[in-house]
């Protein structure tokens, strides 16, 4: 019963969690079979609406970060790049972003820069319900201009602000 309720609140449905509990208590002897039965279904019912609700928001959150591509972790050949692979699988825990610290990737072209911080954006995102937002430097640098034109400067970096991390 209790994780029933828990779930409840942890869905912000709290008006079912206090009327749960009080029909709880009112339970006659007869009944209790049925409420374990029904207490089964509710929690495979709260079980998928958490779930959906995760989807939906991992969905949602890769829409708003705004990759030009979707790539992830697995798709990277680590055999033919230089990259210390326990290094970039540490950096997708995103315990940097936590801890306030930033990460640079340099290197030439086609070293797989772009899809190692798409990646490591995306594992945040999926795995850690971070924010992310995703700018090329030439479109930072043209919205941050148009900003700047319109006489609207500063609003980017506000939006920003309630990001986790940007790329």
């Amino acid at each position: 019963m209790s994780d029933i309720i828990a779930q409840f609140k942890a869905l912000k449905l709290y008006g079912m969690a206090s009327s749960y509990a009080e029909l709880r208590q009112q339970n006659t002897p007869g009944t209790a079979d049925s409420f374990d039965s029904v207490d089964k279904l509710l929690n495979q019912l709260l079980q998928a609406e958490s779930t959906e609700r995760n989807i939906r928001s991992i969905r949602y959150q890769t829409q708003a970060a705004r990759f030009p591509v979707q790539r992830h972790l697995q798709g990277f050949d680590f055999s033919q790049s230089k990259v210390d692979q326990q290094l970039i699988h540490q950096l997708a825990t995103m315990e940097f972003t936590t801890a306030a610290q930033n990460l640079v990737l340099v290197g030439g072209t086609g070293t797989g820069k772009t899809h190692l911080a798409i990646a490591i954006g995306t594992s945040g995102i999926q795995h850690h319900n971070k924010k992310v937002r995703f700018f090329s430097a030439i479109d930072l640098a043209n919205s941050l201009e148009q900003e700047k034109s319109a006489g609207k400067q500063g609003r980017l970096a506000l939006r920003l602000l309630q990001v986790d991390l940007v790329i």
